[in-house]
């Protein structure tokens, strides 16, 4: 039987294309992926006696390092996905590798820098090396298969340093997977550029704005979704006590708080946002950033979750506020980017908030970190009832996007 190229995506006006199953349950993998990322910074956080708080700060910037590679193999596939027929067999093909390279990683995850290094990085030089190996097999169209190529060798070369850091100390091995994911990033800010072979101009990219702008959403849920098992599984463990209950309760209320600043409104017309753009493509390669930035954020958020909920009458620390009210103000700061490229402005109370969250800081490290997770789901709420305030009683506001 003869295998067809993979089309390029259609245009709006034959119709939505939604994510498919597959896409979807891929995206469950991302779950567990997100736990194990938040389960190795807690273990960074909740600092023994012996160890110092510069711990946590080494130990959050590798765990910071392993988001990074995950969140690359994720959004890799989307804008796959989201440029070909993702119902094709061979595009199916590209997302079982990405979905089997991202468990065995999450697996990895929270040992990533010992015994299972070698693990975490093979699974991902397969998948950042299979994705434009098989297209550029595949695709037909000259133009198609030249920026396939520029990002095979890209990855291949990316690939030496993975693969040699993984068999190397840990120190070495940060260094050289750091300048690997910094090289991979920088070739695709800048078109994969290969000398002799040229670059891409991001604003020529076929991608379905429908498509690509539902991942996002969806990836955002899958994050938030992470935050609800962080909670669940820590309270599970003792929850008759009083203090946990309340940092349970907490946990809970900020999620939904999270998802409600997401939403209003611009969560709701990203889709929108990216169809009526000059560029789509500009504007979901800025998406990215944004959704990653808020991601890091909902992350954060949940491990201090799970700190507060372990410890909600004990000694505050640094780090500890650092995820309780840091986590938030992440979120906060991707969010008012995320405004800006739906609506092309920022409203005041984003960063009233942010402000508000950052002046927290230094009095709530000598109080309990349940009152701590208590002033950053207040700021929260001021936030969501300023969106609903400014809403109400008005028509929808449309998209602006700047782009």
């Amino acid at each position: 039987m003869k295998i067809s190229e993979p089309a390029a995506l259609r245009s709006q006006e034959h119709g939505p294309n939604r994510a498919t199953f597959l896409e979807l349950f891929f995206d469950l993998v991302f779950v567990f992926a997100l736990t194990r990322i938040s389960a190795r910074a807690f273990e960074d956080l909740a600092l023994e006696p012996q160890q110092t708080g510069w711990t946590a700060v080494t130990g959050g910037g590798k765990t910071l390092l392993l988001l990074f590679a995950l969140w690359a193999v994720w959004q890799g596939t989307a804008w796959t996905t989201s440029r070909y027929d993702p119902h094709h067999i061979w595009l199916q093909t590209v997302v079982i590798i990405a979905l089997v390279s991202s468990m065995v990683m999450g697996v990895a995850t929270p040992r990533a820098f010992t015994t299972t290094a070698l693990a975490f990085g093979t699974a991902y030089v397969v998948a950042q090396v299979s994705r434009p190996g098989i297209l550029l097999l595949v695709l037909r169209r000259h133009q198609y298969r030249r920026l396939k190529l520029r990002m095979l060798i890209t990855f291949c070369a990316t690939g030496v340093l993975w693969i040699a850091g993984a068999v190397l100390p840990t120190n070495p091995e940060v260094v050289l997977w750091s300048i690997a994911l910094a090289l991979e990033y920088l070739a695709a800010r800048f078109g994969w550029p290969v000398p002799g072979l040229g670059r891409s101009t991001v604003s020529r990219w076929e991608i379905h704005g429908e498509h690509l702008a539902e991942r996002y959403q969806q990836f955002f849920l899958v994050a938030l979704g992470e935050t609800i098992l962080v909670a669940g599984f820590s309270y599970s463990r003792d929850p008759f006590s009083a203090t946990r209950t309340a940092a349970f309760a907490m946990a809970l209320v900020t999620s939904i708080l999270l998802w409600r600043i997401y939403v209003q409104r611009a969560g709701q017309i990203l889709t929108e946002a990216v169809t009526r753009a000059a560029h789509p493509a500009a504007i979901g390669r800025s998406a990215a950033d944004t959704h990653l930035v808020m991601v890091i954020g909902v992350v954060a958020t949940a491990i201090g979750y799970e700190l507060v909920n372990e410890h909600p009458t004990g000694h505050n620390t640094i780090p500890w506020i650092a995820m309780v009210l840091g986590g938030p103000l992440i979120f906060l700061a991707g969010r008012a980017r995320f405004e800006y490229e739906v609506f092309g402005r920022v409203s005041p109370s984003r960063w009233m908030a942010m402000g508000a969250l950052v002046a927290l800081g230094p009095p709530l490290v000598h109080v309990a970190p349940l009152i701590s997770a208590a002033a950053a789901a207040l700021v929260l709420f001021g936030v969501a009832m300023a969106d609903a305030r400014r809403a109400w009683g008005r028509p929808p506001e449309a998209a602006a996007p700047p782009y």
